[in-house]
């Protein structure tokens, strides 16, 4: 079934007049980014070529995905926008909310106890403003949408970081902050500065060990966790053709991890056959009307050097099965050498864990490569030496793979079958089998790896792979692993060899489920009334921000110089703390835990300038509020990288916090701050971060004067009395700075709706 078909035919009606005067307007051939974008924009037909990474533009997403943690803020704030219905069309996905402990059943029935309250609340809110609402166990929100929601050509923003899988089918998918979702469904436009465009030219066919995975694991050693910030990411060639429709869902999803905008693909044979495999023939059918406008133009792919910021190029036939890792997804080791740098850098050798699933690599396709290795280890005798764990990216999924005997393969070799949700991907793992924070080694076909993440352990090597080489990997229990070149000893004694997977782009008996979890919302919710206790640990309405007023911003604290990696983990912690999601206060207690002092290098260890005692960084953030004290965060590069979680923004902000200063942001992460009517600032002199002492106050000397383009100066003030002047450049713009001055965006859509 095709969801919100006359909504896509008006997309692909509206498309090529919009291209064709996109391209007029430009005076050159367009990437397939760029048609997407100009096609949604907020005003219709372009009027006016725009500057990548330059020009904030309003654009007109086509839908709305949200998670179950995010989807709690997202709401909560959304009650509040005074309207009766959602402005597009929103689904929310129950995927977040169940830990992985002891199989689908029971980890399922057990969440549905322990989160009921927040289940019914997401249900009873979606039901009432006409969103589709997919219940716990339907699966992971991002395989969810490519099965029944992503069409190419289309725009889609989600409240998850890896919203991005879509692009897997053509779409120009973005991961947003909850206040950015809430805009669009309050019928508002959605503002983005134009992004610069990175074109990935892939030629050769993939062979042997080597998957759709190891692509972006090469690109993520090759650009870093922040090379791609602010830019789309665009696969293009002949080898991009060669790839699945799910495995290019892959290849997207991770792209999160190098910062990127987004990453797409254009229109091809694979993303038909998907869109057919999935009952969405209509869909096809009228994508292939207007094909030529679904991918770039082709003097685009011809000389890719003349229309991207910045081009790279891999030969699929020769890339190398690689293990990214530990604690950073863009350290790429080529699978063989990293026996070497484990010694080097006395990485745990032992493997612990295989754990394949999440939103990355959860497909029909990845399930069968993995099956296949798993079902070489029964017919040659192996045990194995690790741990295995599966997560199912939806019920479609886990049914099809049940009915053609892929999930009894790993039954067979001992695996767990988990519920078809992020499970130890984003910290639901109650894992048994650790004493304390015990050095060891997983390995995953995930997307991130930072400290913490998956078991809470600090001292947990994870390390990023395909499905098939974790099998693989967990089947020898070395991360040494070589199946390349490497032979096992059966159990039998012999000397055994892997043989190299093998797999099925699409179910040859097609996709089925007895039920898929999907709830369609009432024709009028008018009626329904969405209850929240005062009493609840859960759920807390929201009471509007309070503008931060200049004055304020004279004598402000600092509150933690972050030293090093600051990811929203760090800021905001998931695993147990997902629980609070929608309770601001109660999670408010996580903020910043995770960071480590740059005074002391402790995490939740931070100096009270009021007492000169040392103490968690919540406790220390309260005692400031309570003192009428604004604070200051001072933070390195990238910070904010990961999720799109906006609690990293609003718990700071509700503690007291005015400003985040930084070397640089993650693009997601400085939006949040934005909305929420913060500062986020970065240094115009990055060494000036070493200037920052312990015991510093702030003063913002032309805050008044507060305007787009114009550097802010700050003075700090050391305990000693002496001073430095710091400048701190900022993006706001003109609607950016109304939010900051009137409290939130949100406080802006309400005042603009009274």
């Amino acid at each position: 079934m095709a969801f919100d078909i006359d909504m896509i035919k008006q997309v692909y009606a509206n498309m090529p007049e919009r291209v064709d005067k996109a391209r007029e307007i430009a005076g050159k051939p367009l990437t397939l980014a760029e048609k997407i974008l100009y096609a949604h924009l907020w005003d219709g037909n372009p009027t006016q070529a725009y500057r990548r990474g330059a020009d904030y533009v309003d654009f007109a997403p086509d839908r709305i995905a949200c998670q179950d943690a995010t989807a709690q803020m997202a709401l909560l704030q959304f009650m509040q926008a005074g309207k009766k219905k959602v402005a597009v069309p929103t689904t929310v996905h129950c995927d977040h909310l169940i830990q992985a402990k002891q199989g689908a059943e029971a980890d399922l029935k057990r969440a549905n106890e322990v989160s009921s309250e927040v289940f019914d609340f997401l249900e009873s809110v979606s039901n009432k403003y006409g969103i589709g609402f997919w219940k716990p166990g339907a699966g992971i929100i991002h395989q969810v949408v490519i099965e029944n929601y992503a069409f190419p050509g289309g725009m889609m923003i989600g409240t998850d970081s890896h919203t991005v899988n879509a692009g897997g089918l053509g779409m120009v998918a973005i991961g947003v902050g909850g206040a950015d979702a809430v805009d669009v469904m309050a019928g508002m436009p959605w503002e983005l500065k134009f992004p610069k465009l990175i074109g990935v030219k892939l030629t050769g066919e993939l062979n042997g060990w080597t998957a759709s995975k190891d692509v972006i694991l090469k690109v993520a050693g090759i650009l870093t966790v922040k090379g791609g910030t602010g830019a789309i990411v665009e696969y293009f060639g002949p080898g991009a053709e060669n790839l699945s429709a799910t495995g290019k869902g892959t290849i997207c999803n991770m792209g999160a991890e190098i910062g990127a905008t987004t990453s797409t693909f254009g229109y091809d044979d694979s993303m038909e056959r998907f869109l057919r495999a999935t009952e969405r023939g209509e869909v096809a059918d009228e994508a292939n009307k207007i094909r030529e406008y679904l991918t770039g133009d082709p003097e685009v792919y011809a000389n890719p050097e003349q229309y991207f910021d910045q081009v790279i190029e891999i030969d699929l036939s020769t890339l190398r099965p690689h293990l990214n890792g530990p604690f950073t997804p863009d350290l790429a080791t080529p699978v063989g050498e990293l026996g070497p740098k484990a010694q080097q850098n006395d990485w745990p050798i032992n493997v612990m864990w295989g754990l394949i699933g999440s939103c990355t690599n959860s497909s029909y396709e990845d399930l069968t490569r993995a099956a296949s290795i798993a079902q070489q280890a029964i017919d040659k005798n192996l045990k194995p030496k690790s741990d295995f764990g599966i997560n199912p990216g939806s019920e479609q999924i886990r049914y099809t793979a049940e009915r053609d005997g892929l999930l009894s393969v790993f039954e067979n070799l001992g695996a767990t079958i988990f519920t078809n949700a992020c499970g130890p991907c984003i910290g639901q793992w109650d894992r048994s089998d650790l004493l304390g924070d015990e050095k060891n080694t997983i390995v995953h076909s995930f997307n991130r790896n930072f400290s913490k993440r998956a078991d809470g352990n600090p001292n947990t090597h994870a390390f990023v792979g395909s499905p098939e080489m974790v099998a693989a990997i967990a089947i020898s229990g070395r991360l040494d692993f070589d199946p390349i070149t490497d032979a096992l000893i059966n159990e039998d004694g012999e000397e055994v060899m892997l043989d190299e997977p093998a797999g099925l782009e699409l179910p040859p008996l097609g996709f089925d489920v007895v039920d898929n979890g999907y709830l369609e919302p009432v024709a009028d919710g008018s009626g329904i009334n969405v209850v929240v206790s005062p009493e609840s640990e859960r759920l807390q309405l929201l009471t509007p921000f309070v503008p931060i007023q200049d004055s304020e911003l004279q004598g402000v604290k600092l509150l933690i110089k972050a030293f090093g990696k600051c990811t929203t983990d760090h800021i905001s912690m998931a695993g147990p703390w997902l629980r609070y999601r929608g309770h601001l206060d109660n999670i408010a207690n996580n903020t910043l835990i995770g960071a480590v002092n740059a005074y002391n290098k402790k995490t939740n260890f931070v100096k009270n300038q009021l007492d000169g005692e040392y103490g968690g960084v919540p406790d220390t953030q309260r005692a400031y509020k309570s003192a009428g004290i604004r604070s200051i965060v001072v933070g390195d590069h990238n910070y904010g990288e990961g999720s799109s979680r906006e609690h990293a923004a609003m718990q700071p902000r509700h503690l007291g916090v005015a400003a985040v200063l930084v070397k640089s942001f993650a693009r997601i992460h400085e939006t949040n701050l934005k909305k929420q009517g913060m500062l986020g600032l970065t240094f115009a002199n990055e060494a000036d971060y070493d200037l920052i002492q312990e015991d510093d106050t702030f003063n913002f000397l032309d805050i008044a004067e507060f305007a787009p383009g114009k550097p802010l100066t700050i003075e700090v003030v050391h305990a000693d009395g002496s001073t430095d002047t710091i400048i701190a450049n900022h993006t706001y713009n003109d609607s950016q700075i109304e939010w900051y001055r009137e409290g939130s965006a949100l406080n802006l859509i309400k005042k603009q709706n009274a």
